[in-house]
């Protein structure tokens, strides 16, 4: 067991990556020589060369366009979008060859390429650093979406995503690189597609992906203190999404709150919350409730705090679906 934030797991995942496999290839902007605007890639260059950790221009169709041929080839390249608002340039290259190019050549071509996407707010930045577009790539058929929540899985995770012969957003929640936790460089892991109960509870359940699986630790940890268990599950994939999990909590608690960052109007949520009605009416003691960020452009940094959901508006959905 080794204690690591978030951005040292992910960059000692990379470093595994490209010691275990010599097609691996890192690529972005200022990923090289500065080791990224996060360090996430600090080091990388100096270690394996400008012809594995690659400084491109700041042009992100062309880093994915790129990114693709070398897959063609049989590398398989590791893109950092610098931000997540950087990232429309490359949504047609994502979502028109990236996505499709295995189906349109019958499964005879494979795109091993990972995107990795600093996503979210709460570090106070300007316009376009802040999104949230998971629902974008999930919606997209043939791109696998997952997202870490916690050292251990941004270490396991990265590297299963790199090890995948299908192209894969990698979402990186941004405002916890410097959250700590336990890692074992040594275990097996499972796959990154399964969620997990990250907290057991009876009352309620918390669903939850990324950046806001912390805030629904917190809010579970609040209830308690009032004598409500709530149980919180960790997504960690959005495409594929470990249904069967969720299904089980909400089977046995009755009532669901979906939480993500994202606006809740077409997000994430939305899907969960019909899937599970479906499969769970008549366990279901109360609707399920959505919390997530709203319907407007994300606001400047001053604001941002307005804008996220936080520990409040949580557990006003909670005392919500409770009062059921």
């Amino acid at each position: 067991m080794t204690q690591m934030a978030i951005a040292k797991a992910l960059n000692e995942s990379l470093r595994k990556a490209l010691e275990s496999d010599p097609k691996v290839l890192v690529m972005g902007e200022d990923v090289g020589k500065l080791g990224g605007v996060f360090r996430i890639t600090d080091g990388l260059q100096k270690d394996f060369g400008e012809g594995r950790v690659i400084d491109t221009p700041l042009a992100e169709s062309g880093i994915v366009g790129t990114a693709i041929g070398l897959a063609l080839r049989g590398y398989r390249p590791v893109v950092e979008i610098q931000f997540d608002g950087f990232v429309f340039p490359a949504y047609d290259q994502i979502v028109t060859q990236l996505a499709k190019m295995h189906a349109r050549a019958l499964g005879k071509v494979k795109l091993p390429v990972v995107i990795r996407i600093p996503y979210a707010g709460g570090i106070g930045a300007v316009e376009h650093h802040s999104e949230s577009p998971e629902a974008l790539f999930a919606h997209v058929p043939g791109l696998k979406v997952i997202t870490p929540s916690n050292a251990s899985d941004a270490y396991w995770m990265l590297q299963q995503a790199i090890e995948c012969d299908d192209p894969v957003i990698f979402l990186e929640p941004k405002r916890r690189y410097w959250d700590k936790g336990e890692v074992d460089t040594s275990a097996l892991p499972g796959s990154p597609h399964q969620a997990v109960v990250a907290q057991q509870g009876t009352d309620l359940t918390l669903a939850a992906y990324g950046p806001m699986v912390k805030v629904c630790l917190e809010a579970a940890a609040a209830a308690a203190n009032e004598g409500r268990s709530l149980e919180v599950v960790d997504l960690r994939s959005l495409s594929p999404i470990d249904f069967d999990t969720l299904q089980a909590s909400v089977e046995k608690t009755g009532r669901l709150v979906v939480v993500h960052e994202a606006p809740v109007f077409y997000g994430s949520g939305a899907e969960i919350a019909a899937r599970i009605t479906e499969r769970c009416f008549y366990h279901l003691e109360a609707p399920v409730l959505r919390v997530g960020g709203f319907h407007a452009p994300y606001p400047p940094a001053r604001l941002e705090e307005e804008y996220l959901p936080g520990l409040d508006r949580v557990l006003d959905a909670v005392d919500r679906a409770l009062a059921f």
